[in-house]
């Protein structure tokens, strides 16, 4: 019922990072070309940090789509799965599918995997997203990963992706030598007001049903009220708009109008009028299954 009322056949502002939503603003495409760049080149440790939700873990698995058409080795590590500094090597052993027996010394056979790929031809990138998770004594942990190499070649690049608290960490005195160690350093940025706009009709074309124009489903002024609130980061763009949609649906209102946004920042906020919004819809879907 919801999704028909606006012509959609998909959630347009799940949290879900699909690289097939992909919005190529201008930034994020720069900070994709220069991961790759920095990758082809040879570089060691590339870095790319920025607030928290503004798309550095869509980047990530951008990235990661884009390295499997290459003669590339991945290995994509989350952090905030639990990775303690100590067992780091048998986590990135596993993430290359190295099989490391019981008290095995996992950094070994992680190396000799990485020269078996290196002498293939195969690069091996670790990808490591929410890095400023693994706090000073994992960084070094990673930065002894980065020793593995060649005379002419690392044996294993990685690119850290994290919150502005991994640039926090990695300019204390103790981390000087894994800063040192970075040699690009990219970041992520709110979305420009214009392309705010942009981003929500592209995201709501993206769910239409065949032959459905969503591009008015928000008016010009929603929109600006979204653009302010959100500040361009992008996922409060979604949470605000998914809200707003629904707020929209329980006014049965065919278009999100300005109020739908301001109700939905209010909710965000913490300060929910009456049961919600949330509490609104399950209301109404209840009184038309009734029916």
């Amino acid at each position: 019922m919801f999704l028909n009322h606006f012509g959609l056949q998909a959630y347009p502002f799940s949290l879900a990072p699909d690289p097939a939503f992909f919005y190529p603003a201008e930034r994020a495409r720069a900070v994709l070309d220069g991961v790759a760049f920095a990758l082809a080149r040879g570089d060691g440790v590339v870095k790319v940090v920025g607030e928290v939700g503004s798309g550095k873990t869509l980047l990530c698995r951008c990235l990661l789509e884009r390295l499997k058409t290459e003669p590339i080795n991945i290995a994509y590590v989350p952090v905030p799965l639990g990775i303690s500094p100590a067992n780091l090597a048998l986590t990135v052993a596993s993430a290359f599918g190295c099989r490391v027996p019981k008290g095995g010394d996992a950094l070994a056979i992680l190396e000799k995997r990485l020269r078996a790929q290196h002498t293939k031809k195969r690069r091996n990138v670790l990808v490591v997203d929410e890095a400023q998770a693994l706090g000073a004594a994992g960084l070094e942990a990673i930065r002894l990963l980065s020793n593995l190499e060649t005379s002419r070649d690392k044996l294993l690049q990685l690119v850290l992706f994290g919150q502005q608290e991994l640039d926090l960490l990695l300019a204390t005195h103790g981390l000087r030598q894994m800063a040192q160690r970075i040699t690009f350093g990219l970041a992520t940025e709110p979305l420009p007001d214009d392309a705010v706009k942009d981003y929500v009709r592209f995201r709501l074309a993206r769910c239409a049903k065949p032959g459905t124009w969503t591009g008015g489903l928000f008016t010009e002024s929603a929109l600006g009220a979204l653009t302010r609130a959100s500040r361009g980061l992008p996922r409060l763009v979604h949470t605000l708009a998914d809200k707003a949609l629904i707020a929209a649906y329980a006014d049965k209102s065919p278009q999100v109008l300005p109020r739908h946004v301001r109700a939905a920042a209010r909710e965000v906020r913490g300060v929910p009028r009456g049961v919600g919004l949330l509490g609104r819809l399950v209301r109404l879907i209840v009184r038309v299954g009734r029916r």
